[in-house]
């Protein structure tokens, strides 16, 4: 099942990371599967970067932007 994942010509990014390069390709599928363009940012040490970032995410949805929005690596 694709999500609408689209916003404008960007697709929204799913970071994840990891030490288990056989789960993290699962974690890639599932992601692609639903629609999300992803980003590898590395081993798990990462997590703690990634976290905040969701956090972020949570704090705005909750504060009245709702959950219509993705927070993107937009790259050139």
């Amino acid at each position: 099942m694709r999500e609408n994942l689209q916003f404008g010509s960007q697709t929204a990014t799913a970071f994840i990371c990891g030490d288990n390069a056989d789960a993290k390709k699962i974690v890639t599928n599932l992601a692609e599967d639903i629609g999300f363009e992803v980003v590898d940012a590395g081993t798990l040490k990462q997590a703690r970067l990634l976290e905040p970032l969701g956090m972020l995410w949570i704090n705005l949805a909750f504060s009245g932007m709702g959950q219509h929005f993705a927070i993107n690596l937009i790259k050139r």
